[in-house]
């Protein structure tokens, strides 16, 4: 028994070198495999985290593009801002007292402040300190010419965008911020650092990828604690591109003037024949460059965002009664139906009855036996009651439809833009967008506010100019834009040919052309020489939401192969439509016949 015990100690003694090795080999692998995996496979991340700890980048805002109207003129454009600024860690301390004293007594600086940012640059290891902020012209050119005996300062750039003309086009145009904190979480994705500018609103906002530019800057290489050791090189930022706008600034110009004694309203000028706008104003309005301060009064900020008048809502995007210039809506589906043909000739009367209600004429006479030119000449309501209640409210809904009305009308800065509500039966069904459905059907009175543009009828100043577009260029809808596009905007995309009659399309441009010539629309030719022949419709709308009449005028010219059309929004302006939208309508006419 005790050889046997022997013998075990024996071979246990003898196994040890063995485990020894064997476990010592194994160890050794794996600290082998780990090398090899972090040397080969993931050597680019830790290289990476490498450089990212001695690497560090003083950044150079890029120049985001200009914004031009169609003749060349700056309506937005990047403002240099200069500060005055030293780089604590690479400034040369044999010089620096010197230097400091240099520029205090220049610019007129406390040297004491001086020398305390500069400790302070130096304690927190900070690449760049801001000694003098927003430096005034002098003070640059005073600087500028003491530089090589300055060379511990630097003027350092900041740009901020600057809009030459202020409002001019405020709408349009839009305006920038800088980014959040929240966004700043996933646009850094897209190469924005935190306070960039990013576009809000208008072309700023739609075309912000072209128009922002790149980043660059100056790659600074700094030891393990964060010193300065040399600079690796520079890459320059890279500006963004030009917009050029289809706006015309000398149009644009009296667009907002003649809307300045109203109290709200909207302009649009387009090219009927592609779309092009001329000129969008909207009135109240704003400055655009108090976007760019750096300080916003308090008391300016609660006037845009707080202020009952709503100046940054651009009206000629947002719906309104469209009152009497709604009536070629009515006019056109009377026509395309067959049930009222071109020789339709109806007896207007002082009023009509539909369902409890009378409903009047605007004269409270009546105007005869008359047809469909003569009633639009003389804007008679209840020629237009009759055609409107003979369709029925789905024809109307669906020839506004294929007039652009109910939807987007396609302009780029649809962000701003509202569909606006053209009634139909199933929308009633449906319970009118507020009601039970099956508890608010359609009522007789319904249709006679429809046929004449009320109540149940809110459209846009931009919808009612491509539906006027396509009566003035011979039956295409064409799509509004902003931005010129060498001249696709002629392309079957953007001109929809309607499937309407040509001989209805001109029935009512015939009827529009009388409204000019001896109706409600004949003062658009006062105090105006060789103007040429416009044809038009003015419109005066009770307001859905219980305040004035709006006052509406919309105007084509020439009247065949027309070139320029106009629509002018009055809003809560009572006493017509020939009356306060009409003269805006032929300021503008004699502007642009003049240039022309």
């Amino acid at each position: 028994m005790i050889k046997n015990t022997s013998n075990k100690k024996s071979l246990s003694l003898r196994r040890q070198p063995f485990v020894f090795l064997s476990l010592s080999s194994l160890a050794f692998l794996l600290i082998l495999i780990r090398l090899i995996f972090l040397q080969i496979f993931n050597y680019e991340s830790f290289k990476k985290m490498s450089d990212e700890n001695r690497i560090r980048l003083i950044a150079s805002q890029p120049i985001r593009g200009r914004i031009f109207d169609n003749n060349g003129n700056v309506l937005a454009d990047s403002k240099v801002k200069y500060s005055l600024i030293i780089k604590p860690q690479s400034v040369n301390k044999s010089t620096w007292e010197r230097h400091k004293f240099g520029i205090s007594d220049l610019l007129n600086v406390d040297s004491q402040l001086i020398q305390e940012k500069y400790i302070d640059g130096l304690k927190n290891q900070k690449l760049s300190v801001t000694i003098l902020d927003d430096l005034n012209p002098d003070q640059l050119i005073k600087f500028k010419e003491n530089e090589d005996n300055l060379f511990s300062f630097e003027i350092a750039t900041k740009l901020i965008r600057n809009y030459p003309y202020k409002s001019l086009a405020a709408h349009v145009i839009g305006y920038t911020q800088p980014v959040t904190d929240s966004e700043y979480k996933f646009l850094s994705k897209k190469g924005y650092k935190l306070n960039d500018l990013i576009g809000r609103t208008g072309i700023e906002y739609v075309y912000e990828d072209l128009i922002r530019g790149e980043w660059g800057g100056e790659m600074i290489e700094v030891n393990s604690i964060g010193k300065f050791q040399r600079s690796l090189g520079i890459k320059p930022a890279k500006q963004g591109n030009d917009i050029e706008l289809t706006i015309d600034m000398q149009l644009q110009v009296v667009a907002e003037e003649v809307l300045k004694d109203k109290k709200a309203g909207a302009i649009i000028v387009m090219d009927p024949r592609d779309g092009a706008i001329k000129a969008m104003a909207s009135k109240p309005t704003f400055d655009i460059n108090f976007f760019s301060k750096d300080f916003k009064p308090e008391r300016e900020y609660k006037r845009l965002f707080n202020s009952a008048e709503k100046p940054l809502f651009n009206r000629a995007l947002n719906a309104y009664d469209p009152g009497s210039v709604w009536k070629i809506v009515t006019a056109l589906a009377g026509l395309e139906s067959g049930k009222f043909p071109i020789d339709t000739m109806l007896e207007t009367k002082a009023c009509i009855t539909y369902g409890s209600q009378c409903f009047r004429e605007h004269n409270d006479l009546g105007f005869g036996v008359i047809g469909y030119e003569d009633a639009l000449r003389v804007s008679s309501n209840t020629f237009f009651y009759q055609v409107g209640y003979g369709v029925g409210v789905d024809e109307i809904h669906e020839v506004s439809g294929k007039l652009g009305f109910n939807s987007l009308s396609g302009i780029e800065i649809s962000e701003q833009e509202n569909i606006g509500l053209v009634a139909s039966s199933q929308w009633a069904e449906d319970g009118r967008g507020w009601g039970e459905p099956g508890k608010t059907p359609w009522v007789p009175e319904d249709i006679a506010s429809m046929s004449i543009g009320q109540f149940v009828v809110q459209v846009t100043p931009i919808q009612i100019a491509r539906a006027y577009a396509a009566i003035a260029n011979g039956g295409y809808l064409v799509t509004p834009h902003l931005v010129k596009k060498d001249g696709n905007y002629f392309s079957d995309k953007k001109r929809i040919k309607l499937d309407f009659d040509p001989q209805n399309i001109q029935l009512i441009k015939s009827g529009l052309r009388k409204v000019v010539e001896a109706g409600t629309g004949q003062s658009i030719n006062f105090g105006v020489t060789n103007l040429p022949p416009v044809s038009g419709k003015t419109g005066t709308a009770e307001d859905g939401e219980g305040g004035l009449d709006h006052a509406w005028f919309v105007c084509f010219t020439p009247s065949e192969k027309t070139e320029l059309l106009v629509v002018a929004f009055a809003q809560n302006t009572p006493g017509g439509g020939s009356v306060h939208a009409l003269p805006m309508a032929r300021e503008i006419l004699k502007v642009w016949n003049e240039n022309k």
